[in-house]
Formats: C-alpha cells, structure tokens, sequence
C-alpha cells in the first residue's frame, strides 16, 4: 500500500490532472464506482486506484485514504479511482444519420450533459471543435455519467467537418438567434447536423457562414437559453426517421 504522496508513482498519476499530461500519456482519470463500472464495459481501464481491501481483475494499486483524498477530485472521494486510456471511437463518420458540433463550448457541465444527452437521444456523433473544454476535465466525465465511453466523439476543425458532411448529403443547421428561422418550420431529414455554440458568444460567424440553414428555438421572457438546454430541445425536436 502506498501511504505516501510523495510517492514517485503518485506524484505522475496527479500529472493526469493537467491536460497537458493526460493528452501525452493519451490517458485520464475517473473516480467512483459508477464512471469505473462504464469503463470496465468499454475496456478502457489500464489501473485501478483503490483504498479497498479487494481484489481487482485489473492492475491495482491500493493506496491510503490521505493519499486517495490527494488524488480525488471531490472533497469526499470514493474509495475507488482508475487511469483511463482514452476510448477508441474517435474517428469521424460521414455515413451517419444525427451529428452535433459543438463549437467552444466552455462550460465542462454544459459539455457533459450534452453528451448525456445525445446518447440518451440516439444522436451518432458528437464533433467538438479545438477550442473548445476538454473532453478529459473530471468536471465534463462526471457531467456525462458514463456517457463519454459509449457516445462516439471527435474533435476537429468544424469548417471542415461541415464540408465533409455536407459532400455527404448531410445537412447541417447552425444554431443562431439572428437571421434563422423558427425550429418548428423545418421537418426531421434523413441526414442532419446541428452546431451549439459558445455559451456567451453563440455560434461563431465563420461556422455560421459555413451552414446550410440557420434556426432558433422561440422563447418567452428572456434572451436565451441555458446551452445544454438548448441541445436537448434541439435533439429531441429532430430525432432519427
């Protein structure tokens, strides 16, 4: 058991906090019982992490509750963390039906309720832009609830996802609050794509230009909506034919 937090293996495994780190070693971090049970499903677990007196099938190291409580990301952790190497359904499809793209979105909680989402929605594929959360932040992984190992994900540029999409009879609708039309004047299609944009800045103008159509989702009282919100209704209104 390691007790000390000044252990060299520990001191790489806190490494994985930084995105730096996780995007060279291609591995992240998951602590809890559910996020481990969804990545024993998708086989992502290289180690476990643990401060249980149980045997794992995988490679383990048990450690003490002061150093489990230095690798956590919650004040109250759970006895159980795993490195993570990072699933292997990151490869653009053009010949699916639903595709969301997802352009800077900041927010870790709003990108992680949108992946829910779209698996619970039967979305295909999730394209993220460069410059948007990492898909890795412990913040985005638990907002997902296990999401991130079953929905198919990639990041690229958006322009070019678009294009490509578009080569491939997918229609693709920015999401906008200027010159669109109500989300209720179009009709679910065979092949659609939908971007989200940035949480304060929309989606952004060259993304814009880059799409088919543009639509909004009409509402009372205020000016916008909540970004993950917007997604789900969006998801829901244009679901597979």
């Amino acid at each position: 058991m390691i007790t000390s937090i000044q252990n060299e293996t520990i001191k790489k495994i806190m490494k994985l906090k930084q995105k730096k780190y996780r995007d060279l070693e291609d591995q992240f971090l998951i602590e809890g019982y559910h996020l481990v049970e969804e990545a024993k499903k998708a086989n992502c677990i290289e180690t476990i992490i643990t401060t249980l007196h149980e045997t794992f099938e995988e490679p383990t190291i048990y450690v003490s509750s002061n150093v489990m409580e230095k690798l956590a990301f919650t004040k109250t952790p759970q006895p159980i963390m795993a490195i993570c190497h990072k699933p292997h359904h990151r490869l653009f499809n053009t010949n699916h039906q639903r595709y969301l793209l997802l352009d800077n979105i900041q927010d870790p909680g709003n990108l992680g309720t949108i992946i829910r989402t779209a698996l619970a929605l039967g979305y295909d594929q999730i394209i993220v832009s460069y410059n948007s959360v990492d898909l890795y932040n412990d913040k985005v992984i638990r907002a997902t609830q296990g999401a991130l190992f079953q929905m198919s994900i990639c990041q690229m540029d958006l322009i070019e996802a678009i294009t490509s999409l578009q080569q491939n009879d997918v229609r693709v609708y920015g999401t906008s609050l200027h010159q669109a039309q109500p989300i209720h004047q179009y009709q679910p299609q065979d092949k659609m794509a939908f971007v989200l944009g940035n949480e304060g800045q929309g989606v952004s103008q060259a993304v814009l230009d880059a799409c088919d159509a543009h639509l909004y989702i009409p509402i009372q009282a205020i000016e916008s909506l909540n970004v993950a919100i917007a997604g789900a209704i969006v998801m829901y209104h244009f679901p597979k034919i």
